[in-house]
């Protein structure tokens, strides 16, 4: 039996769906970013690379909470 994924990472398999990158090519990116805080990380992710903002908020969410050991 397949465990539900919940939370940020329940976004994941429609973010690489519909911008065609790995999940972890998109941490790779918002953790090579200069910015540090998680609502101007969103607006990067949505400027510069066309997320939405849920796809953004989950990506950024989970890497941050990755990176502080959460």
């Amino acid at each position: 039996m397949t465990a539900t994924v919940k939370g940020p990472a329940s976004y994941f398999p429609s973010v690489e769906k519909k911008h065609g990158r790995p999940i972890a090519e998109w941490k790779n990116l918002i953790r090579s970013s200069p910015l540090t805080k998680h609502m101007e990380l969103v607006g990067w992710l949505k400027a510069e690379h066309g997320l939405g903002h849920g796809h953004a908020n989950a990506l950024v969410a989970h890497t941050l909470a990755e990176d502080s050991g959460k």
